[in-house]
């Protein structure tokens, strides 16, 4: 007997399908209304896309991560839910499920995330401490990714109980291994986040994806300290790509931790040098006007067989690099719930890959 009632073990069994992303899920639930036949529908769409060998997800494997959840006393939050983050769910590519342990209250409040280097200097991580204090002290959640530097000197400034920690692994894993102890206090007086099954591994492919989390929970993304190309600089432009308030500590030009810092603040970001800073730039800021989801092409009815012609021209304008959907229903002359279908099966077949910002290409 599953812990969940049928339709919501339906709704986690289509998300641990192979090759069913967030804009895939939502789409899928669109089309057929309940996820008991969406999964029936799945090998169909991915033999249309070209995959004939396609199974959605063990059912028993979905009712064993239902108990380990449970023993785990963690509990799941489905999009939709009234305990989901409020600010998470505008997004289109907001996880469908998430798994939590402590407080869910915390993710309905006003929250700030503070993210940093990991190799941070220890005056940055003195700053960080600072500012989240200050920010808790005004009523703010703030939120960060548990790594080791910044992350952590964000978590312990907060105060645990005022604090929410996003990781890129099983809700059971502790990474970094000497925040342990940080991340069971979370868990317990906090509030701890993944959208992972448990037992999953911190792989560098999850901490893209944890990211995306952070800034879509947020009302804003602070950094403090950060190289190029790191995956701080990857969450503020995931916040600013979701018109969420970006700002940056400004730091001493030589130091490579301050590049990227300062390369946000000269691209607009706004400068931080004090919680007041902070408070000032997202007191402005109606949650309400932030950007909402992306309109859903499924809202006209799609096709019930895309013609083979149809589905060739659309793979046809499409390559190994990012291109935006607008531009596909724009080139290929089609109705757009025409395109989304096409987009659709190849993806379930594993064939496409979707991207930041509404892009997609071929995997």
């Amino acid at each position: 007997m599953s812990l969940l009632d049928a339709d919501r073990r339906d709704r986690l069994r289509l998300i641990r399908t192979p090759h069913i992303g967030p804009v895939a899920y939502r789409q899928l639930l669109l089309r057929f209304g309940a996820a008991a036949r969406a999964l029936e529908a799945l090998p169909d769409l991915a033999s249309r896309g070209g995959n004939r060998r396609f199974t959605p997800a063990d059912g028993r494997m979905i009712d064993a991560e239902i108990a380990k959840v449970a023993r785990l006393e963690a509990r799941y939050i489905f999009l939709g839910d009234p305990a989901y983050p409020p600010l998470l769910a505008q997004a289109e590519g907001a996880p469908p499920v998430l798994i939590v342990r402590g407080d869910t209250a915390l993710g309905q409040e006003r929250c700030v995330a503070i993210v940093g280097a990991r190799n941070a200097s220890a005056a940055a991580c003195r700053f960080a401490r600072e500012l989240s204090h200050a920010l808790s002290q005004a009523g703010i959640i703030v939120v960060s990714g548990l790594a080791r530097g910044i992350d952590t000197a964000a978590h312990q400034g907060a105060g645990i109980a005022r604090t929410a920690a996003v990781i890129g692994a099983g809700i059971d894993v502790s990474f970094p291994p000497e925040n342990a102890d940080l991340q069971e206090r979370i868990a317990r007086e906090g509030l701890l986040i993944t959208e992972l099954p448990p037992g999953a591994e911190p792989l560098a492919r999850h901490f893209p994806a944890r990211n995306r989390i952070i800034a879509w929970m947020s009302i804003g993304t602070v950094v403090v300290e950060a190289a190029p190309r790191s995956g701080s600089l990857l969450t503020a432009r995931l916040a600013g790509e979701e018109g969420r308030e970006v700002m940056a500590v400004p730091g001493f030009p030589a130091d490579p931790r301050a590049t990227g810092c300062n390369a946000l603040i000269r691209e607009g970001a706004t400068l931080v040098q004090s919680a007041q800073d902070i408070l000032e730039a997202i007191g402005t800021i109606d949650p309400r006007a932030l950007r909402s989801r992306q309109r859903d092409f499924f809202s006209q009815p799609p096709p019930d067989d895309l013609a083979e012609a149809d589905r060739a021209r659309i793979i046809g304008l499409m390559s190994l690099s990012p291109v935006a959907v607008d531009e596909l229903i724009r080139q290929s002359g089609l109705p757009p719930a025409s395109v989304q279908t096409a987009l659709l099966e190849l993806e379930i077949a594993g064939r496409l890959q979707r991207h930041a910002g509404g892009r997609v290409s071929l995997a």
